[in-house]
């Protein structure tokens, strides 16, 4: 892990794995400290952003995938344009996100940026579905995903699809090629049941059952810039993968599966290759093994069982709480934002972590974490990364 601490205006943690064949992966959480307009704060982050490449010696070329944290996006998204993707700035291909999730003030923004230092890396697409391609393996990522409709159930029903259509164009399916999604739900208490209906129902006509597996994801309050959007997708999808590099992650004895309370998700899962696994870890929260909710309106007792939770997943993974690379939480009552963000600091001094303002899918959840693991491996026999 790297911390840096950019000329006093932002919190910049970066953590790095080197594998012994593959390239090496950085992970960039950057949240400004300063006063000033949303512009002010984008322009700041910019040169600070710049001025990490330089200390990290990498180029912006490396960028593979930037997602923007906004407090109010729909009157933000031009000033971010302006401030990071402008004519003449140092910008490159990549995938880039942007959710209306508001970081912890006095920060209107803040950026979660993956560089991977690869010199035989080809990226290919759009900023709204990259391609990366290294060996026998493409990497895919699908942002900012939106669909028309009167309902939270039509539009999730839209984006699966269109996401389904998307894969199916670079040869992918959805149950063979998927590996994650977020769902990004706006008034999530009224939504969530719509998204929940929809994607069961439509993973249904994918194959994809409690018989078979799921998809890790996290379903979270937060919206796009598009106000009709009740739902957003983001995704990550792998080509060329077999099925042998993935396995599906539960911990019964501290959460139960998923779908024995109405949802269709993957707790985690596991993607190995030839030096390293990435272990990802879903939305978790304080959850106990027949599906309740522990320590109603107490967000410390409820932060320390996800983080128990959180680690009964990676156990089997063969991964701990110190080998995750990134953390990002959400809280749904701003006066446990600063407070979850303390104690993350003092568990996490070096870990790379947001705390956002972003409703969990049941009231009752008062904070959420979801992670990625990095930890070195060797099978000789899988494909490197």
């Amino acid at each position: 892990m790297i911390f840096l601490k950019t000329r006093k205006t932002a919190t910049v943690k970066v953590a790095c794995f080197q594998g012994s064949a593959g390239p090496a992966e950085y992970h960039l959480m950057m949240i400004p400290e300063s006063q000033g307009s949303f512009l002010k704060q984008a322009e700041d982050l910019y040169q600070i952003y710049q001025e990490t490449l330089r200390q990290l010696r990498l180029k912006m070329e490396t960028a593979v995938f930037q997602r923007f944290f906004c407090s109010d996006l729909a009157n933000q998204a031009e000033a971010l344009q302006a401030a990071f993707f402008s004519c003449g700035k140092d910008t490159t291909l990549s995938a880039v996100s942007l959710v209306e999730q508001p970081p912890l003030p006095p920060a209107r923004v803040a950026l979660w940026a993956y560089h991977l230092a690869d010199s035989q890396l080809v990226k290919t697409g759009s900023t709204n579905f990259l391609s990366l391609s290294r060996g026998k393996l493409s990497h895919h990522w699908l942002t900012g995903i939106t669909a028309a409709g009167n309902s939270a159930y039509r539009q999730s029903w839209k984006v699966f699809r269109q996401c389904t259509r998307l894969l199916q164009k670079k040869g992918m399916t959805l149950p063979d090629n998927l590996i994650r999604t977020w769902l990004f739900v706006r008034d999530i208490d009224n939504n969530y049941q719509g998204l929940v209906a929809a994607r069961k129902e439509f993973f249904a006509t994918c194959g994809l059952t409690p018989e078979t597996h799921f998809v890790a994801s996290s379903g979270i309050g937060g919206g796009s810039s598009d106000r009709q959007a009740l739902v957003t997708l983001d995704a990550y999808a792998i080509s060329g993968i077999g099925k042998e590099q993935i396995s599906y992650l539960s911990a019964p004895e501290h959460m139960s599966p998923t779908y024995l309370y109405g949802v269709t998700f993957e707790r985690g899962t596991a993607v190995s290759y030839s030096d390293r696994k990435h272990v990802i870890i879903s939305g978790t929260a304080s959850i106990d093994r027949a599906g309740r909710i522990l320590y109603p309106e107490d967000v410390q007792a409820q932060f320390e069982r996800t983080l128990d939770n959180i680690s009964a997943l990676l156990s089997p993974a063969g991964a701990t709480l110190k080998e995750v690379a990134t953390f990002t939480g959400y809280v749904r009552d701003p006066a446990d934002q600063k407070r979850i963000s303390q104690a993350m600091e003092a568990l996490f001094p070096e870990t790379p972590f947001l705390i956002l303002l972003a409703p969990v899918c049941r009231p009752g959840w008062l904070v959420e974490l979801e992670g990625l693991a990095v930890i070195p491996a060797s099978y000789p026999h899988l494909p490197s990364f």
